[in-house]
């Protein structure tokens, strides 16, 4: 480790800190030693301080570029970091000269590489939104509002074009952080709205670390909106990024307390209305996910109830988009969950995919059945439903990891299954 002109940084704390492979530990001295708060670092680098003290914590680094810019933030010199993260050893290192790195020389964007090996989403998009939410880039300065280019994002989400939304998110989450400067209240429910929908992305291609934090953003931005359905809308995409992160307890805890204060608003809208209805739909499938069957059950009642009045297409633009077929539609996701496959094919065999306005939904019908049919042992019917979602939105099946999961086992145990050979041509060999 180089020895660096401020005594801080040469300390035996700091060594201390080194040897056990703490670098959150090092962000946490520097922190106090500014007067800074959690708040207070979260601030500088556009998160919760819930997630600073995630950050800070011993154990497996999550987010490296947001570790890097928070050790710029307090001071922590770079070789120090990288000591602590085992990139450099004990002696003298070379610093590299600022410029592009190589792949094979930067530990961190080959990470990224092989994370995105597999799918069909191009490693250097990935990594476009790495560096955006490690350090935002400067706004193109496009003429588009703002609300336009956050439709036409959602857009790209609905109809599965995956790979086109990622490359567009860098500069529309700088577009709308640029418009904050005036610190309205739309404006920060805007960003709000463009970091929930890069969390919806990232849980579909399996980034759960860019997720969670994008869903922290979510959840900042919405707070400073005062908007109850901002936040709502935050809450929902933590507590299911948090879901996939096997914490149930908190995301149920999460989702709850959302759907509470909406239900407290007399959802006198119809918005208000969608609102409640979708948050108990997560409510639902996150109680089936921890086995907690009568709150499963309890609450997808409720979603139906609460649903019943809503018109069966939503109109465009609205922030939860839910219909009476999307609660049926939750429900075949939580009998699967709770173990039932008979359950949830009967209830999805009642469904048929026009009564789904976007192809995103019309695709997760037939994964949601394929998953069912795969529990229930059922090798072609399950086949023959990922081919039935590849070809209404192909990402839904190659992007997804469970999706590719299910494909890559049924190629490996069933490759005379009529349509196997098939869907391992298109998803697999991708």
């Amino acid at each position: 480790m180089q020895r660096t002109t401020d005594p801080l940084w040469n300390s035996s704390r700091v060594r201390s800190l080194v040897a056990r492979c703490d670098p959150g530990g090092l962000i946490r001295l520097g922190r106090m030693c500014r007067g800074w708060r959690q708040a207070d670092l979260g601030r500088r680098l556009g998160c919760s301080a819930s997630t600073v003290s995630r950050l800070e914590r011993p154990g497996r680094v999550s987010d490296l570029r947001l570790l890097q810019r928070a050790a710029y933030e307090v001071g922590v010199p770079s070789d120090v970091l990288g000591a602590a993260l085992g990139l450099v050893g004990p002696q003298a290192t070379k610093v590299a000269p600022n410029g592009p790195h190589h792949t094979e020389e930067d530990p961190m964007r080959r990470r990224t590489l092989l994370a995105a090996a597999g799918l069909a989403v191009p490693a250097s998009v990935l990594l476009g939104v790495e560096s955006a939410l490690a350090e935002m880039p400067a706004p193109s300065g496009s003429p588009m509002p703002i609300d336009v280019r956050l439709a036409r994002a959602r857009a790209l989400f609905e109809t599965g074009e995956y790979s086109g939304l990622l490359k567009a998110l860098p500069d529309l989450l700088s577009t709308a952080h640029d418009r904050i400067r005036d610190r309205a209240e739309i404006d920060y429910a805007r960003l709000s709205a463009c970091y929930s929908l890069a969390a919806q992305v990232l849980v579909k291609i399996g980034r759960y670390d860019q997720a969670r934090l994008t869903a922290d953003r979510a959840s900042l931005y919405a707070d400073l909106s005062g908007s109850p359905l901002a936040s709502a809308a935050a809450a929902r995409e933590l507590s299911i990024v948090l879901r996939h992160q096997d914490q149930a307890g908190t995301a149920q805890r999460l989702v709850l307390n959302a759907a509470s204060r909406v239900e407290a608003t007399g959802l006198k809208t119809e918005a208000q209305a969608a609102a409640y209805a979708q948050l108990l739909c997560t409510t639902s499938y996150t109680a089936a996910c921890a086995n907690d069957r009568d709150q499963a059950q309890s609450m997808i009642r409720e979603a139906a109830r609460a649903s019943r009045d809503l018109p069966a297409v939503a109109p465009s633009g609205r922030l939860f988009g839910i219909t009476p077929a999307s609660v049926s539609l939750y429900q075949v996701g939580v009998h699967w969950a709770l173990g039932d496959a008979g359950a949830a094919i009967k209830a999805g065999l009642r469904l048929h995919q026009d009564q789904f306005s976007t192809a995103e939904r019309r695709a997760r019908l037939h994964t949601d059945m394929a998953r069912a049919w795969w529990q229930w042992g059922m090798a072609e019917q399950t086949a023959q439903s990922l081919l039935n979602a590849f070809r209404v939105a192909p990402t839904e099946v190659r992007d997804r990891p469970s999706m590719r999961a299910i494909v890559t086992e049924l190629h490996r145990s069933h490759p005379r299954v009529s349509g196997v050979r098939e869907l391992a041509r298109a998803v697999v060999a991708e």
